[in-house]
């Protein structure tokens, strides 16, 4: 039966529920510790808004833990990329990465300035060899060991979205190609995930939990929670199952379990911790007026609809659509009064003092 960690947290405890909780699931037997670990940040906005992006105090605790564990701080190598909507390196500073990496003596490694490699799965792919002919990877990653840092929030596209979506984040900046065939390329992703890399962790920050239209343009609420997992399935399925949805309904985690790349079934999880078995936040699904769009060109249009509009020449409108609607439309009459609420919390006044 697959383990899932669950602690409960405080603003003034977190670092340490974290260190607690990563060693009670014993991550460090997960990975080869000849190889380096890589740290798979999750940028989802630019801008700081609460549950959206790695969390300053979810990424201090993991490299405080992994170096007093006795890994070297030169075998820690942080990595994110950016989007067509996102800039990794603002994204960086706007969400308090950067000190903390100064501060543990750890390099920043953005993607965008990595080579990439072809890489050639062993195993049959869903849909992504259709999708883009090759995969491309970072060579920086390949081999190494690797922990990814999600929080718990919805997605417009996925329902929810965690550890398992956040390898999406691997690919070059043409991977919103995929969104017609989401599940299955995260499923294929997966898969990927697995052949190259000798250990895989999740640790996944509920301390403020992201529902609604997200990535980016949620409702935020407080409730204390931290979870971690070696299964990258069961931490998702968990999580959706807190934020009130049947994880096989989902089927991104529906396909990778039945690919036996991880367990989805609550029925087979096995949660350590904090007993949350009970737990059902009610969350529904909701889009915004971005993402109704986007779903009509992904699912009501024939293909060559969105190659004009996505993968063109034109595409540019749609960068600036999006980011037009998010960055000065919702973040002015909704996200800045949002996150000044926040800013009012424990978690909030925590984040300001990174």
């Amino acid at each position: 039966m697959n383990k899932v960690y669950i602690t409960k947290t405080t603003s003034a405890s977190v670092i340490n529920d974290y260190q607690k909780l990563l060693r009670k699931a014993s991550y460090l037997k997960t990975f080869d510790l000849s190889q380096p670990v890589i740290i798979k940040l999750n940028l989802s906005w630019t801008r700081f808004y609460p549950a959206v992006s790695t969390w300053p105090w979810q990424l201090e605790a993991v490299i405080k833990t992994l170096i007093e564990d006795g890994i070297n701080p030169e075998k820690i190598i942080p990595v994110e990329n950016k989007t067509v909507v996102t800039d990794v390196m603002k994204g960086s500073i706007n969400n308090k990465w950067l000190p903390i990496l100064h501060k543990y003596g750890v390099k920043m490694h953005y993607l965008t300035d990595e080579q990439y490699i072809d890489y050639k799965p062993k195993s049959p792919l869903l849909v992504m060899g259709k999708v883009f002919n090759k995969v491309s990877l970072p060579k920086i990653i390949i081999g190494k060991n690797i922990i990814h840092l999600p929080t718990m929030k919805m997605h417009v596209f996925t329902t929810t979205t965690g550890a398992i979506k956040n390898y999406f984040g691997m690919l070059k900046t043409t991977r919103h190609y995929a969104h017609r065939n989401i599940h299955e390329t995260l499923v294929d992703l997966l898969s990927i995930q697995k052949e190259i890399h000798p250990g895989i962790f999740a640790v996944m920050d509920g301390t403020t939990v992201g529902k609604g239209s997200g990535p980016r343009a949620m409702e935020w609420e407080t409730k204390n929670y931290l979870l971690a997992s070696s299964d990258l399935v069961a931490i998702d399925a968990v999580a959706a199952k807190m934020m009130g949805f049947h994880p096989l309904d989902l089927d991104y985690l529906k396909l990778a379990q039945e690919k036996k790349l991880g367990v989805a079934d609550p029925k087979k999880i096995k949660i350590i911790g904090e007993d949350v078995k009970q737990i059902n936040w009610n969350y529904k699904k909701r889009d915004t007026f971005a993402s109704k769009g986007q779903k009509f060109i992904y699912h009501k249009s024939p293909l060559w609809v969105e190659k004009a509009l996505l993968q063109s020449p034109l595409v540019p409108w749609s960068y600036f659509a999006s980011n037009f609607y998010h960055d000065f439309y919702w973040w002015n009459l909704f996200g800045i009064k949002r996150v000044n609420k926040f800013l009012k919390t424990d978690w909030g006044r925590l984040f300001l003092n990174y």
